[in-house]
Protein backbone atom coordinates (compact mmCIF):
# COMPACT_ATOMS: atom_id res chain seq x y z
CA UNK A 1 0.00 0.00 0.00
CA UNK A 2 1.21 3.24 -1.02
CA UNK A 3 0.73 6.38 1.63
CA UNK A 4 0.32 9.37 0.17
CA UNK A 5 -0.68 11.79 2.91
CA UNK A 6 0.14 12.03 6.72
CA UNK A 7 -2.01 12.91 9.71
CA UNK A 8 -0.32 13.47 13.02
CA UNK A 9 -3.05 11.91 15.33
CA UNK A 10 -6.53 11.49 15.47
CA UNK A 11 -8.47 15.43 16.11
CA UNK A 12 -6.63 16.54 13.43
CA UNK A 13 -8.50 17.92 10.75
CA UNK A 14 -6.47 18.65 7.70
CA UNK A 15 -3.80 15.83 6.36
CA UNK A 16 -0.46 16.70 4.51
CA UNK A 17 0.19 15.49 0.60
CA UNK A 18 3.39 14.21 0.55
CA UNK A 19 3.36 13.06 -3.24
CA UNK A 20 3.42 15.21 -6.30
CA UNK A 21 0.66 14.68 -9.23
CA UNK A 22 -2.36 14.62 -6.66
CA UNK A 23 -5.88 14.74 -9.31
CA UNK A 24 -9.03 15.50 -8.36
CA UNK A 25 -10.82 12.54 -8.04
CA UNK A 26 -8.04 10.11 -6.97
CA UNK A 27 -8.57 7.65 -3.67
CA UNK A 28 -5.85 8.79 -1.58
CA UNK A 29 -4.41 6.99 1.36
CA UNK A 30 -3.29 8.35 4.64
CA UNK A 31 -1.12 7.40 7.63
CA UNK A 32 -2.61 8.44 11.02
CA UNK A 33 0.82 8.52 12.73
CA UNK A 34 -0.16 8.05 16.35
CA UNK A 35 -2.55 5.35 16.40
CA UNK A 36 -0.17 3.61 13.25
CA UNK A 37 -3.65 3.39 10.91
CA UNK A 38 -4.35 4.42 7.71
CA UNK A 39 -7.26 5.88 5.90
CA UNK A 40 -8.45 6.44 2.27
CA UNK A 41 -10.89 9.07 0.81
CA UNK A 42 -11.33 10.20 -2.89
CA UNK A 43 -9.75 13.91 -3.26
CA UNK A 44 -11.87 16.64 -4.84
CA UNK A 45 -9.12 19.01 -6.21
CA UNK A 46 -5.79 18.94 -7.93
CA UNK A 47 -3.69 19.13 -4.48
CA UNK A 48 0.37 19.93 -5.02
CA UNK A 49 3.26 18.33 -2.76
CA UNK A 50 3.40 19.93 0.65
CA UNK A 51 -0.30 21.72 0.34
CA UNK A 52 -3.00 20.13 2.90
CA UNK A 53 -6.29 18.63 2.93
CA UNK A 54 -9.36 18.44 4.54
CA UNK A 55 -10.23 15.52 6.44
CA UNK A 56 -13.21 16.27 7.08
CA UNK A 57 -16.06 18.75 6.13
CA UNK A 58 -15.08 22.56 7.64
CA UNK A 59 -17.40 25.55 7.93
CA UNK A 60 -16.49 29.08 8.05
CA UNK A 61 -15.18 30.25 11.31
CA UNK A 62 -13.89 26.38 12.38
CA UNK A 63 -10.72 25.81 13.79
CA UNK A 64 -8.34 24.04 11.67
CA UNK A 65 -6.20 21.37 13.97
CA UNK A 66 -2.81 20.39 12.60
CA UNK A 67 -0.12 18.44 14.45
CA UNK A 68 -2.66 18.87 17.29
CA UNK A 69 -2.33 22.53 17.04
CA UNK A 70 -4.59 25.21 15.70
CA UNK A 71 -3.15 26.86 12.46
CA UNK A 72 -5.78 29.11 11.56
CA UNK A 73 -9.56 29.81 10.76
CA UNK A 74 -11.76 28.26 7.81
CA UNK A 75 -12.95 31.43 5.62
CA UNK A 76 -14.77 29.70 2.59
CA UNK A 77 -16.76 26.14 3.31
CA UNK A 78 -14.67 22.81 2.71
CA UNK A 79 -15.74 19.63 1.77
CA UNK A 80 -13.70 16.36 2.70
CA UNK A 81 -10.74 15.95 0.81
CA UNK A 82 -10.31 19.60 -0.75
CA UNK A 83 -7.84 21.26 -1.04
CA UNK A 84 -6.51 23.70 2.05
CA UNK A 85 -4.41 26.88 1.60
CA UNK A 86 -5.08 31.01 2.09
CA UNK A 87 -8.21 30.72 -0.24
CA UNK A 88 -9.67 29.34 2.49
CA UNK A 89 -7.86 29.41 5.77
CA UNK A 90 -7.19 32.33 7.66
CA UNK A 91 -4.08 32.71 10.10
CA UNK A 92 -5.56 33.82 13.40
CA UNK A 93 -2.89 36.37 14.07
CA UNK A 94 -4.28 39.37 12.45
Amino acid sequence: MSIQFLVHEDGDSVGVVVVEGVKAGQDLTGWVMAEDRTITFKVLNDIPIGHKLALKALSVGDTVIKYGTDIGKVVAPIKQGEHLHVHNVKTKRW
